[in-house]
This record gives C-alpha cells, structure tokens and sequence, in this order.
C-alpha cells in the first residue's frame, strides 16, 4: 500500500477484501432462509467478479504505466467494442446482425462521446483517461442496447398486421416501422433518463463516491460525476438510436417488404 493510500484509507487490502466477503455470505444466508434457491449463483457471481477484475486490474497496470504508448489504450477501446457487440449477439440472437449493429452502435457512440470529452478539453487525454471513460460508454450502453434490439424486433413480430396495413397504403418501409422504433427507443432510454434524475438524491454513484474516497474535494467530485452522468446519457441515446435506425433497414427488403423473422418462441 502506498503512502497516499494509506493516507486516505482507499486500499482496504488483502485482508479487508476477505471482510468485505462477509457481506456475500450475508446474501447467500437470505437466500437459503427465504429458500430462493440462489446459493450458487450468489458464489458464482461473486468469485466470478472477483477473478475478471484482478485480471483486469493486472492488465490495466500494464496499459496505464507511464511511458506506454496511448494506442494500447485506443487498442484496449477497440476489444471492449468487440466483446460487447458479441455480447448485444449473445444476450439478444433473435436480431438479425446483431454484431455488426453493435460494432456500429457502441464505435459511433465511444468516437462522439469522447470526442465531445476529449475535444473540448473536459478531460485530459491519455491512457488514464480513455480506457475508463470508453468501459464507462460502453458498459452502460448495453443493457438499453440489448433491450431496444429486442423490443424492436417483439414489435416486428408482434405488431407485423400493422406495419403491413401502412405499407399496403403506399407508406415506405421507415415510414411504416417508425411509431414502433420511436417506442422502442422511449422504453430502453426511460431507465437512464431516470437513474439521471435520481442521481445525488437517491444514490451516490460510483465515480464520486470512489474520488471522495481517494480524497478529491466533494465538489470537484461532482464536477467529475455531471460529466460522467452527461457521457453516459449520451452514450445510451446513441447506441439505442443506431440499433433502432440499423434494424429498421434489415427489417425491411428494398421494395418495403417486411422481413419474416424466425419464431423465437419455440
């Protein structure tokens, strides 16, 4: 432990890492009492976490170390883009290219939310500055991205008389899907829009909470927190809406026929 952390109390150590397990125990308890039947997914979840987080732990060490060439970082940016668009596949198969849209998705919304950060000076660029705020883009962008990518393709199959009775009165295929996108993009965005609202009030979020920690000035700390908040609005808004815009285009031949998906209810 360093000097500044001990100052500020900010490493709990080995020791306290093992306390802290105590609070896992303290869930697994409930669940057996209550009889949830979620003993094991409590444990998993739980050394899960803690095993991907010293391995990335060890690997951010090894980007961030001063001297390293800024394009690890961007290199580290471009894997977790990948590893979510597999994710956004795995997580919702019932939309058709998932990948790519996710590709699209979380790149276009880490190139204009860093580069509003980076661009007009808020943050510093740098390695200790990138790889955090791109997990942060893309980390919170893709519960909402799955649930939009979802929600438009339930609306697809669910509402398709609809979207035909448009079409067959001459409206184009975008013009036919869009009352069923703007819906889905308003469900996958409310969550956001109201974790925002709550924020400071309700919960302290984890970027403030982890600088006031480290010893940073309250106020300073919520200076950092509006901007994070404000990049994760961002970020969240613009992957749902190129996932809605990329799918109403797969879901739509070139003479605006509306493509029959495979049954996922089987």
């Amino acid at each position: 432990m360093s000097a500044a952390e001990a100052s500020t109390g900010t490493d709990p150590g080995a020791l306290g890492l093992a306390a802290s397990g105590v609070l896992v125990l303290l869930a697994v308890s409930i669940s057996a009492w209550r009889r949830l039947g979620l003993e094991r997914s409590l444990v998993w979840s739980a050394v899960r976490a803690l095993v991907q987080l010293l391995f990335i732990g060890l690997a951010l060490a090894l980007v961030l170390e001063p001297g390293r060439p800024l394009v690890l970082s961007w290199l580290w940016v471009g894997i977790m883009v990948l590893f979510a668009a597999w994710t956004l596949q795995r997580r919702a198969p019932e939309v058709p290219g998932a990948v790519l849209l996710g590709v699209a998705a979380f790149g276009l919304s880490c190139a204009v939310t860093l580069g509003v950060l980076f661009g007009f000076g808020i943050f510093e660029l740098g390695p200790r500055t990138v790889v955090p705020l791109a997990g942060m883009v893309v980390g919170n962008s893709l519960a909402a991205t799955v649930l939009v990518g979802r929600r438009v393709v339930a609306e697809a199959t669910e509402k398709r008389p609809e979207i035909e009775a448009r079409l067959s009165l001459g409206m184009t295929g975008s013009a036919a899907l869009q009352p069923h996108l703007r819906e889905a993009v308003r469900t996958a965005l409310v969550p956001q829009i109201e974790t925002t609202k709550a924020v400071g009030i309700v919960f302290l979020p984890g970027a403030m909470v982890g600088l006031i920690l480290a010893g940073v000035e309250p106020l300073a700390a919520v200076k950092v927190q509006v901007a994070v908040m404000y990049l994760i609005l961002g970020s969240v808004a613009t992957t749902t809406t190129v996932v809605a815009v990329g799918l109403s285009r797969r879901l739509m031949t070139p003479d605006h026929r509306l493509v029959r998906l495979p049954d996922q209810t089987g």
